[in-house]
């Protein structure tokens, strides 16, 4: 990334994406922590995007989008609630009275600055429709569409998150700066719709212009995640693994995909390995919620495919405890439980169940409190009753959401780990009706996923269970 090549003031304007500053040194700071968002790598030249946010603050401290980007990405990182984190709440606070009082602000700023709010009292769907106005007005303003393609995905709003990027792709030429980068993007809305085969292509177009893009390696990495490609998966991680590990903030998660094949094979020790030497370590040293939730469900997957992982969910504990209370996202609540119960730190599982009851009963505009009643608590209680050997309660809790689970976000390779969760309550329940289902559900994982050696083992585990 070469801080020369960075928009200043004019170059903003030039491209119809005014930023209201006279300050050039704030304009190329504000796109050296966007080219580090899309790039989804923190550039040590430039001190990261850490470094850019006190940086941008100090070349303006009024600059409102300056503040609308540096606010608006630890809120998007879902890593602390203005609930409980007095410090973001105030700099939300603070975005908007600066809006309030500059009266050159345009139209599309201001809008940012009200997106940005919206996010924060978790009114993701409200959110996302501003970004998306944005998007009619400015097909090229590529933050409002990054922070609604984030949105949508934690909404699980899969086709928003495919069109949103095909609505503005015909508005991009080539030579525009992050062009390549909508490919990875657009590739992804598309298998998540499970367009495979063209997701694969234009994940390989976006590679071919830019072979370190690591979001377009991930979209990669699903597509053979989902057709149970196992190996093929294997072999395209290793070939690409030196362009995608400078990727930081990605990384680790592009490490989770490449365990979850040795999953699949049933190479255990392999995964367990990539889990010790990658995921464990960068979600400790980063702290970041994508690292956190991947260390997470890895460990929980192990565990279902029956590997002690007990000493590693004590280890993983301290990094989720924190975070026990935050209620962002039930997606993050759900993998935080994994580890309270697979740590037995049955004080953090009541504690983290009571307090997002709580928050459920007046959920105001909170989008992710509206839906804890009908999916988010009946999938945390599962949780709770598969860990105390109660597999037929499991079972009744999540067979009839079962179509819901896309409503906590993540991609379908992420929320699968609540499907295996379902079929090995269903096998281990005492209840012959429950036993067919899981064969059921076997059949119909099978179908979609022709050739899984997961579902194979699992098939065998069922038929031996004469029902």
């Amino acid at each position: 990334m070469n801080a020369v090549s960075f928009r200043d003031c004019k170059a903003w304007e030039s491209e119809g994406l005014m930023l209201s500053t006279s300050s050039n040194e704030a304009c190329k700071l504000y796109d050296a922590i966007l080219s580090q968002y899309v790039t989804w790598r923190n550039d040590e030249t430039l001190g990261g995007i850490e470094g850019c946010i006190t940086a941008v603050k100090a070349a303006d401290p009024d600059f409102v989008m300056g503040h609308v980007i540096s606010t608006g990405l630890e809120l998007v990182g879902t890593g602390s609630s203005v609930l409980r984190d007095e410090r973001l709440a105030s700099a939300v606070r603070k975005t908007v009275e600066l809006a309030n009082c500059q009266e050159e602000l345009t139209s599309r700023e201001r809008n940012h600055v009200k997106a940005m709010e919206l996010f924060s009292k978790g009114a993701l769907h409200k959110a996302c429709e501003v970004w998306e106005g944005i998007l009619s007005d400015h097909p090229t303003d590529m933050l409002a569409l990054k922070f609604a393609h984030d949105g949508f995905f934690y909404l699980g709003e899969q086709i928003q998150m495919r069109d949103s990027v095909a609505r503005v792709l015909p508005h991009w030429k080539p030579q525009m700066p992050l062009y390549s980068y909508l490919k990875g993007m657009y590739s992804f809305g598309l298998l998540e719709t499970h367009f495979y085969d063209e997701a694969e292509k234009m994940a390989k177009e976006g590679l071919a212009l830019t072979p370190q893009d690591g979001w377009s390696v991930h979209a990669v990495a699903h597509v053979h995640e989902m057709k149970a490609e196992v190996d093929k998966g294997l072999k395209f991680m290793a070939s690409t693994e030196k362009d995608w590990i400078v990727s930081d903030m990605l990384a680790c998660h592009n490490y989770w995909h490449w365990a979850l094949y040795h999953i699949e094979k049933g190479n255990y020790e392999a995964a367990l390995d990539i889990f010790d030497e990658q995921v464990y370590l960068r979600c400790v040293k980063s702290r970041a919620m994508l690292d956190t939730v991947d260390a997470c469900s890895l460990l929980y997957r192990l565990e279902l495919e029956g590997v002690s992982v007990k000493d590693r969910y004590r280890e993983v504990l301290q990094v989720t405890q924190p975070h026990t209370e935050d209620h962002t996202l039930l997606f993050n609540d759900l993998h935080f439980l994994m580890v309270s119960l697979g740590s037995k730190e049955s004080a953090t599982t009541q504690r983290l169940l009571e307090s997002l009851q709580e928050l459920a009963k007046d959920p105001a505009e909170n989008h992710q409190f509206q839906i804890a009643e009908r999916v988010g608590l009946p999938m945390c209680q599962a949780l709770l009753e598969y860990d105390q050997g109660n597999y037929k309660q499991a079972v009744e809790l999540l067979k009839p959401i079962r179509g819901r689970f896309v409503e906590i976000g993540g991609s379908d390779a992420q929320r699968d780990v609540f499907n295996q969760l379902l079929i090995h309550a269903a096998m281990k329940s005492g209840d012959k009706e429950h036993q067919r289902f899981a064969r059921c559900m076997l059949t119909e994982r099978d179908a979609v996923r022709p050739h899984s050696l997961l579902t194979d083992r699992l098939i065998q585990r069922a038929h031996s269970l004469h029902v």
